[in-house]
């Protein structure tokens, strides 16, 4: 996927862990553990717009677009 989720970079910025963060944005560990971990294939905005309030940050801080690699062909 081309979307790629920095959110464990910004948890360590703001020196807050999981635990933390899922209490302040009322997330299960699991789920936040998913979107931490790249794994997540959707978000809210309402789960993203909790996350932003409680590390202080943008979205774009948190999603990344990087372009896939192109497939090289076998000849």
């Amino acid at each position: 996927m081309s979307i790629v989720v920095n959110l464990d970079v910004v948890m360590a910025q703001r020196k807050k862990g999981l635990t933390e963060l899922a209490g302040e944005v009322d997330i299960t560990l699991a789920n936040l553990s998913i979107l931490k971990n790249n794994k997540a294939k959707a978000i809210r905005l309402s789960t993203l717009d909790a996350i932003c309030k409680a590390l202080d940050c943008q979205p774009g801080d948190i999603l990344a677009y990087v372009a896939d690699e192109p497939e090289e062909s076998g000849s």
